[in-house]
């Protein structure tokens, strides 16, 4: 009985030693945001030219069992699968370069595969042991593991019209800071989110309307992102939906 006490002590080590050995600064895609992201845009190209060490990366992220996953604390978590979000969409892109938009990706027909959300459901990459695509990440862990609604800032589908790709990888130690930060650059945005005070409406990202739930557990939609405007809206402003633009956030 002793010995297999041993031995799970051993296993146990183990897994805590490897799950620990997991660079959480995410050191690869760090450097790949900062040469290849510039201004929220991306140079597609370039991460084409350097492949070999995007593929490192997704890599590392696939070696990852579903274990060691547990083991992570949540923000260690988290910041994970922001980057596991981001790093697998680039792969996307690039796999299927040169695209207009990432709803070129599936049928010949882009409508087609934006209301099917193809590009989203499409398996392509492996993690925490099994089959996954990004809706995965997106619907089945990020939302719902954590309550945390400013995921929607960081995790970019390629577009336009997305939150911008951010050129540094999410780390557990600066996560908070950086979830802000990408919350209000958003906000502050006056192309995609705007109040008019003179009418008193709000011109806000569909983002807000597809996952208004997610920002309205705690809180009323208004009170969640005042903080992103100087005039103070009226709990009672007309809100308008903006056109989303799904062109692809290419550096060019």
């Amino acid at each position: 009985m002793k010995h297999y006490f041993a031995l799970f002590f051993v296993l146990g080590m183990s897994q805590s030693l490897i799950a620990q050995n997991f660079d959480h600064k995410h050191s690869v895609w760090d450097l790949l945001l900062k040469k290849h992201v510039k201004n929220g845009l991306v140079s597609y190209k370039g991460f084409i030219s350097d492949s070999s060490q995007l593929n490192s990366y997704l890599d590392q992220l696939t070696k990852v069992s579903d274990s060691q996953y547990q083991s992570f604390s949540e923000k260690e978590k988290i910041s994970f699968l922001i980057n596991a979000y981001n790093a697998f969409t680039v792969k996307l892109i690039v796999d299927h370069y040169p695209v207009d938009s990432i709803t070129d990706i599936g049928s010949p027909i882009s409508k087609i595969n934006l209301a099917r959300g193809i590009p989203w459901k499409k398996e392509f990459f492996s993690l925490l042991g099994k089959s996954r695509h990004l809706d995965w990440i997106e619907h089945e862990k990020l939302r719902k593991d954590f309550m945390e609604p400013r995921i929607h800032f960081a995790i970019v589908c390629a577009s336009i019209g997305c939150p911008i790709l951010q050129s540094e990888a999410y780390t557990p130690a600066n996560l908070e800071k950086q979830l802000q930060i990408a919350k209000l650059t958003f906000l502050k945005n006056s192309k995609k989110n705007s109040y008019d005070k003179n009418t008193n409406t709000l011109y806000l990202s569909k983002i807000f309307n597809w996952f208004q739930p997610d920002f309205t557990k705690k809180t009323s939609l208004i009170q969640f992102i005042q903080d992103g405007f100087e005039d103070t809206i009226k709990p009672d402003a007309k809100i308008i939906y903006n056109e989303y633009n799904w062109d692809l956030n290419e550096l060019k």
